[in-house]
């Protein structure tokens, strides 16, 4: 089960680009922590079963996002 503020989250990920200013602003705004904190949260969130049934559409656009930058990277699990 999420937490209101992991839900918060995926709410803001979802609709983020529908604001006015620079999404770094917005994030501090809406939680009062800075981009790490909340890039890391959302890492977290993007595996996690409970944020996929929460929001399946926004849970794998950003697998997708991921997995292109790791292809772009060659980054590969497992790798060293």
């Amino acid at each position: 089960m999420l937490t209101s503020l992991e839900r918060n989250i995926l709410d803001f990920e979802r609709c983020w680009w529908q604001l006015p200013g620079p999404k770094d602003r917005d994030i501090r705004v809406a939680f009062g922590f800075g981009p790490a904190r909340y890039y890391r949260l959302l890492k977290a969130l993007m595996d996690d079963p409970a944020a996929l049934a929460y929001d399946p559409l926004t849970v794998h656009r950003l697998r997708r996002i991921r997995a292109r930058a790791m292809d772009a990277t060659g980054y590969r699990v497992g790798t060293v």
